[in-house]
């Protein structure tokens, strides 16, 4: 059996959907965080898959390095953002922070 492009679009779009499970369940910012990762681990996948697939050569991977760096960008910055509520408000839940002030 061999391993094709429909076979990563599977598993991309299984992740893709997980993730947006996560995003819309959860309340907890870090599992949203999490959520937000999978998505970009699923389109990045895609992206490696149609490289090798859909004739794309090597832009596939440049734009899937591109995504993991914008992603380390998102993780480091919304970390400081979580941090910073979890300090304010003593909570990470996104449903009990109702206000920024102070």
């Amino acid at each position: 059996m061999e391993i094709t492009l429909y076979h990563y679009l599977t598993v991309g779009a299984i992740l893709f959907s997980l993730g947006l499970y996560a995003m819309i369940s959860r309340k907890n910012a870090i599992m949203i965080l999490m959520g937000i990762e999978l998505i970009l681990n699923a389109c990045n996948l895609n992206f490696i898959a149609f490289s090798k697939y859909g004739g794309l050569g090597v832009d596939g991977q440049l734009i899937s390095i591109f995504v993991i760096l914008l992603a380390v960008a998102e993780a480091a910055i919304a970390l400081a953002i979580v941090l910073n509520i979890y300090n304010n408000f003593n909570t990470a839940n996104i449903d009990e922070v109702d206000s920024m002030k102070d």
